[in-house]
């Protein structure tokens, strides 16, 4: 018995030197080129084919493009603190690690628990709107899955499993299983075609824009709605939060970095950047296009704008490469995800198999588990509602690693390494960042906060049932 109770307790803070040796089996294969790879096709990943249509038709019409600007400044104020601390730290789990160390054991697995949601969602969510465009490029075809194959049984339709998400994510787990120097090979060749058809959508697009369907540019509000006015940019920022977790997903495989000092700052900040002008450009061509009421519960409405102004072989082209491009996000979810799983069974919060390695040092056990909870969940969930909840657990992991700024830098140089990166304007930036995403949390719909509160009361059930108990940081 005394063996498994924690001599530190909830709040005891890990020593940087035991996650430093925990991932010291973790393989060093990742560059600038690699990290930049990585966060660019998980943040321009099926977000940019879907977000920019689905929140200006829900939220703020043609002022989508502002929705991404303010979605990308919070961000960007997070990604500063997330590239000091991941210069300093550079551990397997991100944020999770982090606040371990500067704040103690119980914050440590709020935040990461806040993550693990993420990427359980984010996963379903990314592999669903792969399904969505892949079913509009067979019916561009006349080709059609049967009903009970082509939908989750919680959409409806006749739908009883969603055989598209499925394979999506089966090919993204074998690919990882085989390890990241060959998975970052792949993302590095899939990011530049994605890029690609981008800017070819772009080129097109520009020439089907009509002047008419950017006014009035940031409609009227809707008495008791979210939608119009400024009130529904919020919101929409808040829905388009998701599409820029992508640089979390950076830091959460910085153990498995080569130089992380230089490494992990221009990773995180160089492809925020690339991603937000990437966003922007492509949300204003869509409601150029049509007007921004045609995207209403459209999954894939790049490719059918395309299709709809004439432009079928471009919109064939889209299609595909979306289709391939789109497994990007899907290996940068899984590949962050399985990691912090990793992290968590590493050090006992949950069962230890989790923590296992094979022979490549790779985390296999949690990659498979990752995938089959990321499977149920998107039979459960319907595209729409996966968008809407995937934000909440990133903010809350926003707001401590901000916060954590604080702690960290009285301890650089003593017991944790000088970073190779500062975040600016100290101390006035981490708390713009804070209560930045302290906002936009604010602006979440009421079902995304309730079921964020709901699993955060799960995870402090499980960390005082489980975790406390079975630490090995506390011992």
């Amino acid at each position: 018995m005394s063996e498994s109770k924690p001599r530190g307790g909830w709040f005891h803070k890990a020593s940087p030197s035991s996650f430093e040796i925990s991932d010291a089996h973790l393989q060093k294969t990742l560059g600038v080129k690699e990290m930049l790879a990585l966060g660019i096709g998980t943040i321009v990943s099926t977000a940019i084919f879907t977000l920019p249509g689905i929140v200006a038709a829900k939220h703020a019409g043609p002022a989508v493009a502002i929705s991404f600007v303010i979605a990308a400044v919070v961000s960007g104020l997070a990604a500063f603190a997330y590239a000091e601390f991941a210069s300093a730290l550079p551990f397997a789990g991100s944020a999770y690690s982090w606040a371990n160390v500067v704040f103690g054991e119980v914050f440590g697995w709020i935040a990461g628990w806040a993550l693990l949601a993420e990427y359980f969602i984010a996963v379903a969510f990314v592999a669903s709107g792969w399904s969505a465009n892949f079913k509009l490029f067979l019916a561009s075809h006349q080709l059609a899955l049967p009903p009970a194959l082509a939908g989750s049984f919680a959409a409806g339709n006749g739908g009883v499993i969603d055989l598209s998400a499925l394979f999506a994510v089966l090919i993204v787990t074998i690919l990882l299983w085989r390890g990241t120097n060959t998975t970052a090979r792949v993302e590095n060749v899939l990011v530049i075609g994605k890029v690609l058809v981008i800017l070819i959508f772009i080129g097109v697009g520009l020439t089907a824009i009509h002047p008419a369907n950017y006014v009035p540019f940031i409609p009227a509000n809707k008495p008791g709605t979210d939608f119009g006015g400024w009130q529904g940019i919020f919101a929409g920022a808040a829905q388009i939060f998701l599409a820029y977790i992508g640089f979390d997903s950076i830091a959460a495989n910085s153990a498995e970095a080569k130089d992380p000092k230089k490494t992990m700052p221009r990773g995180i900040i160089g492809s925020l950047v690339i991603a937000t002008i990437l966003f922007v450009t492509v949300a204003l061509v869509l409601v150029g296009m049509f007007h921004y009421s045609k995207y209403a519960n459209n999954a894939a409405p790049a490719a059918w704008a395309l299709l709809n102004s004439g432009h079928e072989f471009t919109s064939n082209l889209l299609s595909v490469v979306a289709l391939v491009g789109m497994f990007t996000a899907i290996i940068g979810m899984m590949l962050a995800g399985s990691r912090l799983l990793y992290a968590f069974g590493r050090d006992g919060l949950l069962p230890k198999f989790l923590g296992k390695v094979n022979d490549k040092g790779l985390p296999n056990n949690a990659l498979l588990v990752l995938s089959v909870i990321a499977i149920l969940i998107g039979s459960v969930f319907s595209f729409t509602e996966l968008a809407g909840l995937i934000s909440a657990g990133t903010l809350i992991a926003f707001i401590i690693v901000s916060l954590g700024v604080y702690a960290l830098r009285p301890r650089e140089g003593k017991d944790i390494p000088v970073p190779g990166f500062k975040m600016p304007l100290y101390p006035v930036l981490p708390a713009l960042a804070a209560l930045g995403s302290g906002f936009i949390f604010y602006q979440l719909d009421n079902q995304a906060k309730l079921y964020a509160f709901g699993w955060f009361v799960l995870g402090l059930i499980i960390y005082a049932a489980y975790g406390a108990r079975h630490s090995k940081i506390s011992r």
